[in-house]
């Protein structure tokens, strides 16, 4: 008889999540996790079975523009797949944005509501990133206090009725680039026919991901302002017309993307697209930072979440696969694989989860100063390091499943299609790095995470964990010495900030596991915790380059650059 093998199944994904359980027993009241244990175990058992099975059957749709109308009328009308139609259904439903906004569970409501997001995520295509976008509108709107749009709009991006939701777009990116906004082209010229404050917006927007919204934070110049990102201002814009029209928009065309292909990404031309000032007519960029600290944090959260859905496939799918007269899973060096991919995407977990609790703190006004800069430091942090976990460990998952991981008809490639994009959307590692350098200026960012750090290693005090304890205090004082070597010379700083970010943010993820390992040892939760911390210590945190190379002239060599370091 032919053989045929299984495919990879999964189990309820909130009970079959031992990290998860055992994170929101620590961090949550009793109540409130008793509370909503239904939700959770509800939403972890549509993703393993009826939402992961509509996924795979719902693998060739994609967004389909449709520009024009039989009779020759521009409609630019954009149908989304059918999973994204139930995920926006469901992700009302469950409150993955209202949740935040709830009063009830205080500063544990970003917890509760990443856990949701985080068994929603990896089975809805990425509807993940319009949720992100939603949850950063109505947050930057409360921030900025402009009441009347407060009014308008907050009450529909946080509702739970699938009827009533709305959702936001996030329009920054314009032909200039994403990372240096205030090459913005895009002009706001003032409306006096619309009354005061109402300005119309023209320009091109060229990666907008959110182009099904019902409205959208954007940046543009008013005119006469100056340039570079001071003189931009944020704007609000309702996508559409009260008559169902387009609101001076047109859709040019959806971005035909390596990844993420459920989420219609559109190129936009705005001519005479009616918008309202958020706060004031400049710092714009500044105005949307609250929009990117919340869509950073979705970031990072939804890598942990994408890193456990390769994990949980890829562990089942060992457990059917037989070779050489035994299941995979019980050869030496295929253990030795899926621990260490198992131990990157519990640090990654650990660390941005971290970071969701300080922003439930920061937001319910909770948080120390030493909080308040901590979460600041950490969130761009979270978001490379887990960005650049989230692709390793898909390539790694997808090649335990062998050729099937190689075939699209299996629905694994997707996992390293749409895991791309993580280090990408919302500042690439290099453009993030960057941003943890401007963070330390005016302050010692390097004490706060050393204090961050020597917290968790002074509540850590198992024998087992001692040798990965000195693991953490090594390389923070291999990145004070760096760090005092390379101080004086801006250039060498420069260059080694992607090293110097990528450690800092794998300390953290140590330091975390640690703490997370105590807690599991002192709650009769097993060994488990504390074999993680040891597998990652064991992988090396420290990323830095060596001092000499970063001032040598070898890099320009290599790269055909005079000695300047500009194109020969």
């Amino acid at each position: 008889m032919a053989f045929y093998q299984d495919p990879p199944a999964l189990q309820n994904q909130f009970v079959a999540d031992a990290l998860l359980q055992e994170h929101l027993a620590r961090t949550l009241p009793a109540p409130l996790l008793s509370q909503a244990h239904e939700s959770l175990h509800d939403l972890g058992e549509r993703s393993g079975g009826p939402l992961y099975r509509m996924q795979l059957a719902d693998r060739l749709n994609e967004p389909r523009l449709t520009q024009w109308d039989p009779w020759g009328q521009r409609i630019d009308h954009i149908e989304v797949s059918p999973l994204w139609q139930e995920a926006a259904r469901l992700a009302a439903r469950f409150g993955i944005v209202a949740g935040a906004y709830e009063e009830a569970p205080g500063e544990h409501a970003r917890t509760l509501q990443f856990a949701h997001a985080y068994l929603f995520h990896p089975s809805t295509d990425v509807y993940s990133c319009p949720l992100a976008m939603t949850d950063g509108a109505a947050r930057t709107l409360i921030e900025l206090g402009n009441q009347p749009l407060i009014d308008r709009a907050v009450p529909f991006l946080t509702s739970r009725d699938p009827d009533a939701m709305w959702t936001s777009g996030q329009w920054m990116t314009e032909r200039t680039g994403g990372s240096d906004v205030g090459l913005s082209e895009t002009v706001a010229k003032k409306d006096e026919h619309q009354g005061a404050g109402v300005f119309r917006l023209y320009g091109t927007k060229w990666f907008t991901s959110a182009t099904t919204a019902q409205m959208a934070l954007t940046l543009a110049r008013p005119e006469g302002n100056g340039p570079g990102g001071r003189g931009l201002a944020l704007f609000y814009v309702e996508v559409k017309r009260p008559d169902g029209g387009y609101n001076g928009i047109t859709v040019n065309r959806l971005k035909d993307k390596l990844g993420t292909r459920k989420v219609p990404t559109a190129e936009l031309t705005l001519d005479g697209t009616l918008a309202v000032p958020v706060c004031g007519l400049g710092d714009g960029v500044r105005n949307i930072s609250t929009m990117l600290n919340i869509t950073r944090t979705w970031n990072a959260a939804m890598s942990a979440s994408s890193m456990r859905r390769s994990i949980a496939l890829v562990q089942d799918y060992a457990r059917r696969r037989v070779a050489f007269g035994a299941a995979i899973l019980d050869k030496p060096l295929h253990q030795e694989t899926l621990a260490s991919i198992v131990a990157e995407a519990e640090a990654g977990f650990l660390l941005a989860f971290r970071v969701v609790a300080l922003l439930g703190r920061v937001e319910r006004r909770l948080a120390t100063v030493e909080e308040q800069q901590l979460f600041r430091v950490l969130t761009p942090l979270a978001k490379l390091t887990t960005g650049k976990q989230a692709v390793a460990v898909a390539s790694e998952a997808l090649e335990a499943c062998g050729g099937a991981g190689y075939v699209e008809d299996t629905g694994l490639p997707l996992l390293l299609r749409d895991a791309q994009v993580l280090p990408i959307w919302e500042g690439t590692t290099n453009v993030l790095s960057l941003d943890v350098l401007r963070a330390a200026q005016g302050r010692d960012v390097f004490a706060l995470i050393q204090s961050e750090c020597q917290r968790q290693l002074q509540a850590t005090s198992d024998p087992s964990l001692r040798v990965a304890c000195a693991v953490v205090e090594k390389a923070l004082k291999d990145t004070a010495d760096w760090l005092g070597q390379v101080a004086t010379q801006p250039h060498a700083l420069e260059a080694g900030a992607r090293g110097l970010s990528l450690t800092l943010g794998r300390v953290l993820c140590l330091t975390q596991l640690l703490s997370h390992a105590q807690w599991c040892l002192d709650h009769a939760r097993g060994g488990r915790a504390a074999a993680v911390a040891r597998r990652f210590a064991s992988h090396g945190v420290c990323r830095l380059s060596d001092p000499a190379d970063l001032t040598s002239s070898d890099r320009r060599v290599i790269l055909g650059l005079s000695s300047d370091g500009k194109s020969a």
